[in-house]
């Protein structure tokens, strides 16, 4: 797993724009997943309290990651995401200490 880049991305909409932000993500999820190197993207909604929304991915290497960042679909929701949210997008790159295959 030591090559694996792991990253958890978080993001709050402003208050009217849960819709669009869910959108926005979801249109993510296909192109990213067909990505050489993803190896893992998952969209979340939190449950309870305020809209909130997480991204749980997985790549292979820091190659595949920057790949991710190069696409047009990246740049594209990078576009249009930030005028959406009430918060700056909180990312954290995770190492695995026991994880499951």
């Amino acid at each position: 797993m030591s090559d694996k880049i792991i990253v958890f991305a978080s993001f709050t909409p402003k208050a009217g724009a849960e819709a669009t932000v869910e959108g926005i993500l979801q249109g993510m999820v296909a192109p990213t997943r067909n990505e050489p190197g993803c190896e893992r993207y998952d969209l979340f909604r939190i449950k309870e309290g305020d809209a909130s929304f997480h991204l749980f991915e997985i790549y292979e290497n820091a190659t595949a990651l920057d790949h991710h960042r190069g696409t047009e679909h990246y740049k594209n929701y990078r576009a249009v995401i930030a005028d959406n949210l009430a918060a700056d997008i909180a990312v954290k790159v995770l190492s695995g200490i026991d994880v499951a295959d």
